[in-house]
């Protein structure tokens, strides 16, 4: 079958069609049908089913036509979306994702690193997408760590609070810092602590699901969910589709049979001239071009450095003196600890810098330069070690 038949047989389906492709959509229920939509202020997110604004019905929520239980939301002052959690207090609705019965929190006072810390979700039709453990520490003030950071608005002049989902990185901060707690924190996406110290974000939005009542594939089909009669006792669920999505008008169906008379032949004109074109530009430019000549990528490098190389840089046990070679100082400009006689020392070549071997060893394993100085070492002391 040629393109063109192909053509004609979809915009006869299109057009002239009596049962158009369209017509297969129905409404899946009937009743009281779906409640209309509204927002909090301009740039809010939709409000429909099964969310409800309190202020649109002077009703008990139980009662409730248009939302289902638990799923109220309210407007403030500032036009802004709130939710109140049974047990977790008011927070504000970023977005609602309804095909994939996703919602999107964030905290008014930007800390949801603080309400992190006593989260509960009982009492509420909400779930977390994702929960991952995390450890919260408290440390001295001038602590740091390489690979934490301080959660500022949880921080003061005395202490800084810190949290991680590794817990041997935890470990290693004891006896300098205190555990808080160790708690299952809801994230975005469910990750692992790996090289690059990277963690989630905290103080970024909090992302919530539902299961009950279960209208994704409702809404993936463009329908809207809503109960079925005006009775919300019950409880049952439909899945609603505008009724002029299932009929066509008349005037509709000659404007149609108008629009294939004049468009089929111009769509198969101009399709044809694009494909002579085509022919003709791919004839001449395998005429008057040579092959092109593809060049191998260089296939992807580590970021870091391969461990025998780094186990052929020198190691050094600071003896009572705290003596070091090299322009250095007594402390890891890494973890900006003092070092103390018998600590393990490994030395960059060419610049001669030295830090706690479990310092620089997980540094060089995602960098390839000193971390004082950026030099690269040497590829004549890589290519050396290799022989040795």
């Amino acid at each position: 079958m040629s393109i063109f038949q192909v053509l004609s047989l979809v915009l006869f389906f299109l057009f002239l069609s009596p049962n158009p492709i369209i017509i297969i959509i129905k409404i899946k229920a009937a009743g009281a049908g779906p409640c209309p939509a509204s927002k909090c202020g301009r740039n809010g997110p939709s409000i429909r089913f099964p969310f409800q604004l309190q202020s649109q019905s002077g009703r008990d929520n139980d009662s409730n036509e248009c939302g289902y239980p638990g799923f109220d939301l309210s407007c403030n002052s500032k036009s802004q979306t709130v939710v109140k959690l049974p047990h977790s207090g008011e927070f504000f609705v970023r977005s609602i994702d309804y095909p994939n019965q996703r919602i999107e929190l964030y905290d008014p006072d930007r800390c949801l690193s603080r309400r992190l810390l006593r989260f509960n979700l009982s009492g509420s039709p909400f779930v977390a997408a994702f929960n991952q453990e995390y450890v919260f520490l408290r440390c001295p003030s001038q602590f740091r760590k390489f690979g934490l950071s301080v959660i500022e608005c949880l921080s003061n002049s005395t202490h800084s609070i810190l949290a991680t989902s590794s817990l041997i990185l935890a470990n290693s901060t004891i006896p300098s810092c205190k555990v808080i707690t160790i708690s299952p924190v809801p994230v975005t996406w469910p990750s692992q602590y790996y090289e690059g110290f990277i963690d989630h974000d905290l103080n970024q939005d909090l992302l919530l699901t539902w299961y009950v009542p279960g209208c994704g594939d409702c809404e993936t089909q463009g329908g809207v969910c809503g109960f079925r009669t005006n009775n919300s006792t019950t409880q049952q669920i439909g899945c609603f589709f505008p009724p002029q999505a299932g009929q066509l008008s008349t005037g509709l169906r000659i404007f149609r049979i108008v629009c294939f008379s004049i468009a089929l032949p111009t769509i198969t004109c101009v399709i044809g001239i694009a494909c002579f074109t085509c022919c003709m530009e791919s004839a001449r430019g395998s005429r008057s071009n040579p092959p092109a000549i593809v060049t191998p990528q260089r296939p992807d490098v580590m970021m870091g450095l391969d461990e025998s190389t780094i186990q052929s840089y020198e190691k050094v046990v600071l003896e009572e003196s705290q003596k070091l070679p090299g322009p250095n100082d007594n402390t890891c400009p890494i973890c900006l600890s003092e070092y103390c006689p018998k600590d393990t020392l490994r030395c960059i070549p060419e610049c001669k810098h030295c830090f706690h071997v479990e310092c620089i060893d997980e540094w060089l394993r995602m960098n390839k330069t000193c971390p004082v100085c950026r030099k690269y070492p040497s590829t004549a002391h890589q290519d050396t070690s290799d022989i040795v």
